[in-house]
């Protein structure tokens, strides 16, 4: 599949927590960050999302922020 969106980050799923309608899933990306996201829990199922499981995460944004430490 080839998509537009160029922040495509490689990682594995770490955790779900389930509520009433969506659910949070934490994803280990491959050099060591956690990214959560936050999606229907019909997207868990239809993915067949569970621990473990590799995934891609896409990141499409109108806005990016970035911060420093001190003066620069």
């Amino acid at each position: 599949m080839r998509l537009s969106t160029r922040n495509q980050l490689s990682g594995t799923v770490s955790a779900i927590e389930s509520g009433g309608v969506m659910a949070v899933v934490k994803v280990i990306l491959d050099g060591g960050q956690q990214v959560t996201a936050s999606i229907t829990n019909d997207a868990v199922d239809d993915l067949a999302l569970k621990p473990g499981t590799p995934v891609t995460v896409l990141v499409k944004s109108t806005e990016v922020m970035l911060a420093v430490d001190g003066d620069g």
